[in-house]
């Protein structure tokens, strides 16, 4: 097999990695053409055991291109990581049209407020939290409001999504905490932040109520995956004369 295209997807490309935040490399890799020739399916993704501070994992092409038609957010979040390791290029123009095309962004909200909604439950709600936990929170939220705003996948940076904060209160706040993460400084339990709360629970809610009224996309012809999928695949395995 051939890597794509492998990206870092975690608290590094967040922007509010601690010194000794993992890596959290993935993937997407592609096979001979033969090797999709088969009656049963076989494993298409490829994990390693987590070594010191290093995380791999990958997708296979075509379980990549299944996700796309399902619009995975996951996926579109990988294709937009400003840290990018590989990148074959053909395959990134193919990938990049796809994805536009193939974008939900009623999909995509609820993906990213049921995981604000979660972790706001699970961490948030007592006295006294994690204060580092507000940026699983304050991330999947500020990622819905762009979606909102732009119609389009969010990018990874965190600090590009600061920039729909328009209580500037609120953004110092934040600016404050990502300000102590980055530095590596103590985050352990603390009060639970008031302002942070309330601001939370209103964009919640103001994306619950939003989100029925965006107008669905209709999903592109099957045979534009299938198209990406054959030359991608004939592309990579060129045959290389000199």
């Amino acid at each position: 097999m051939k890597i794509l295209y492998a990206v870092e997807s975690g608290s590094r490309a967040w922007g509010f990695e601690s010194a000794d935040s993992d890596y959290d490399v993935r993937f997407i890799y592609v096979h001979e053409k033969n090797w999709y020739l088969n009656i049963l399916p076989k494993r298409d993704v490829i994990e390693y055991p987590i070594v010191d501070e290093f995380d791999y994992s990958g997708w296979d092409l075509r379980k990549t291109l299944f996700l796309l038609n399902k619009s995975n957010p996951v996926l579109f979040e990988w294709l937009k990581s400003p840290i990018v390791y590989y990148r074959d290029d053909y395959f990134y123009g193919i990938m990049e049209q796809l994805a536009k095309d193939y974008f939900s962004p009623i999909s995509s909200v609820y993906h990213y407020l049921h995981m604000a909604d979660g972790n706001y439950r699970h961490y948030l709600q007592t006295d006294t939290v994690k204060i580092k936990k507000y940026f699983y929170v304050l991330r999947p939220i500020l990622a819905c409001l762009w979606i909102e705003k732009y119609n389009e996948a969010p990018p990874m940076e965190f600090e590009k999504l600061l920039a729909l904060v328009e209580d500037q209160t609120v953004l110092a706040r934040i600016n404050e905490l990502l300000t102590r993460k980055k530095a590596g400084l103590e985050m352990g339990l603390e009060p639970k932040l008031d302002m942070l709360n309330s601001f939370i629970e209103e964009k919640m809610e103001h994306l619950e109520k939003c989100v029925h009224g965006f107008n669905p996309r209709k999903k592109p012809r099957q045979e534009q995956l299938e198209y990406g999928f054959v030359h991608i695949i004939e592309n990579t395995w060129l045959p290389v004369f000199g």
